[in-house]
């Protein structure tokens, strides 16, 4: 089944790939990889879950953004490939986590987001993985991704 289908079938629309708000690209192709910049948790502009997980967001809700955040990487990266279906597999995600002290979980977050390439790629959407917590993020966003895909 082709990714473009099995997005439909899960009920899955990717936002519109999100500009950068900085001195950077969101995305660049080099050979067969695709390159995403950090997506925060982002809907028309505006952050959708700020503050510290752990202290000011569940570990729901960050799991939540995390996935919120890597459809909009997907977005991107399909965006640069000329479409979803030209994306192979998702070879890396990194999961930063604005963490409140004593928040080990981010992991756990992390799981947001991986598990939503999964369920949209399956077996080549399993990819390798950083979860790191980070005392701050940009605009206060409680989560970040960057992803890479193969093209």
């Amino acid at each position: 089944m082709k990714t473009s289908e099995k997005l439909k079938e899960l009920g899955i629309v990717l936002p519109p790939p999100p500009r950068p708000v900085g001195s950077y690209v969101s995305g660049l192709k080099t050979g067969n990889l695709v390159f995403v910049s950090g997506q925060i948790p982002l809907e028309n502009g505006a952050i959708t879950l700020a503050g510290k997980v752990g202290m000011d967001a569940t570990l729901e809700e960050a799991q939540a953004a995390a996935r919120r955040c890597a459809l909009s990487g997907l977005a991107i990266a399909a965006d640069i490939a000329g479409g979803v279906d030209n994306i192979k597999r998702i070879v890396r995600l990194a999961v930063f986590v604005n963490s409140a002290p004593g928040f080990t979980d981010q992991p756990k977050v992390a799981n947001g987001a991986s598990d939503a390439m999964v369920e949209i790629f399956g077996e080549a959407g399993r990819h390798v993985r950083a979860a790191v917590g980070a005392s701050e993020l940009p605009l206060n966003a409680a989560v970040e991704v960057e992803l890479v895909a193969e093209v």
